[in-house]
């Protein structure tokens, strides 16, 4: 089954870009600078973010659905991000090197099916996921930490 991996799309903190640190705590946003090369994890392009690269972390409704599983949670965008990645047919490294939470979705915005996985496993749990009828898409999280990874949908 095909499938496609989507990013976060940095439209709605486009507004945060260069502002200073007073004014982003305003918006629950804070600026962050990646120090290692892993524990930040950009959204949008879905990679981890290089050594001394400008991070916003803000909170990102990744399921507005009008359902008990509404949520937010925090995510890392890279300040001056303009576009999302979408990946088609396979797993990108960012999700491949990390124990992943996946859930279905049905059409009601209801939590289907849901497991961890290691990421290097993770495509045969999507497919799996995808070819049940009643699930419509499906949401990646960091298990560790809880957070948003990507949307993957069929292609």
């Amino acid at each position: 089954m095909s499938y496609c991996i989507t990013g976060v799309d940095p439209g709605p903190f486009v507004h945060l870009y260069g502002l200073p640190d007073e004014a982003l705590k305003q918006h629950k946003a804070l600026r962050r600078v990646a120090t290692g090369p892993s524990g930040f994890p950009e959204r949008t392009q879905m990679r981890d973010a290089t050594v001394g690269e400008s991070l916003l972390l803000v909170n990102f409704t990744h399921q507005p659905a009008n359902s008990p599983y509404q949520s937010s949670h925090a995510v890392f965008i890279a300040e001056g991000a303009e576009t999302t990645v979408t990946v088609n047919n396979r797993v990108p490294e960012y999700l491949s090197k990390r124990l992943i939470s996946l859930r279905a979705f049905d059409g009601d915005d209801l939590i289907a099916a849901a497991d961890i996985a290691s990421g290097h496993d993770l495509t045969v749990l999507i497919q799996r996921y995808l070819a049940m009828p009643n699930v419509w898409y499906l949401h990646a999280h960091f298990a560790k930490y809880g957070c948003f990874a990507a949307r993957i949908d069929r292609a």
